[in-house]
């Protein structure tokens, strides 16, 4: 288990309210399946991106299980977005538990759009 980042929890009450720790970690399961899924190499090209996208997302998205949200940011001018699933621990979880990546999904810019059309935010960042 390695820590990825932190996160402002004030940001992600739009997902859960009581939002045990700001620390996000990924476990060895977790990025050998993201390798698996997303193809070798995959996590070592974007993990550098990782605390990024979870403390300065553009977009927060719910997703369909409990405590559990898409975030997303694009990396790069006109490149494609890349999205974390993040896992909350609330009140009621274990407190031991730090928040956790389930996985981790490159999307090009025409099924990113698709994704804006098609999905409400929860979070949206404003552009200054």
């Amino acid at each position: 288990m390695q820590t990825v980042g932190r996160i402002d929890r004030e940001k992600y009450r739009c997902i859960a309210e009581m939002i045990l720790t700001d620390e996000v970690i990924i476990t060895p399961e977790r990025i050998a399946h993201i390798e698996e899924r997303r193809g070798e190499g995959f996590y070592e090209k974007y993990k550098p991106y990782f605390s990024l996208i979870l403390s300065d997302p553009d977009y927060i998205f719910p997703d369909d299980r409990a405590n559990t949200a898409i975030v997303c940011k694009v990396i790069g001018e006109g490149e494609s977005a890349i999205n974390l699933v993040l896992r909350l621990v609330v009140e009621g979880d274990d407190p031991s538990y730090k928040n956790s990546i389930l996985t981790a999904v490159r999307e090009n810019n025409k099924r990113f759009a698709q994704r804006l059309r098609n999905n409400t935010p929860v979070y949206k960042k404003i552009d200054t």
